[in-house]
């Protein structure tokens, strides 16, 4: 069992996966300190002064933070947005790593394909024989 596990521990996958939690922690700040820091301040001059957070209503003995509720969605939203944003770039960045590929195979010319289309003939008639 334990040689099953150090197996298991010691692929690249496991390392690989241990950089991308890595990674998305360090971005997960990033989007937290833009939303935090620099859109909601925004958002909250666009609302003319209003901390959403803040916002709530008061029935009976029950306090519905609404407010919180409505400052979560807009961090999932806004956190969601710039996740697929960086994804969608890295997508873009490897369809033209990927055509950049295609484009480099190589273009055989009219005697090539000639002599390669002669070469299969001639190996089907060895075939037959």
């Amino acid at each position: 069992m334990l040689k099953e596990f150090k197996e298991f521990a010691l692929k690249g996958n496991i390392f690989d996966l241990a950089i991308g939690v890595i990674i998305g922690a360090a971005f997960g700040k990033i989007v937290s300190s833009l939303v935090d820091d620099i859109i909601m301040p925004l958002v909250g001059i666009l609302v003319g002064g209003v901390d959403l957070s803040k916002l709530s209503i008061k029935i009976g003995n029950a306090t519905l933070a609404y407010g919180a509720f409505l400052q979560t969605v807009l961090d999932f939203l806004i956190i969601s947005l710039s996740i697929f944003m960086v994804i969608r770039f890295f997508a873009k960045f490897k369809r033209k790593e990927e055509l950049a590929k295609e484009e480099e195979v190589e273009v055989l010319d009219k005697k090539e394909e000639l002599l390669a289309e002669i070469r299969d003939l001639l190996q089907g008639e060895r075939s037959r024989v």
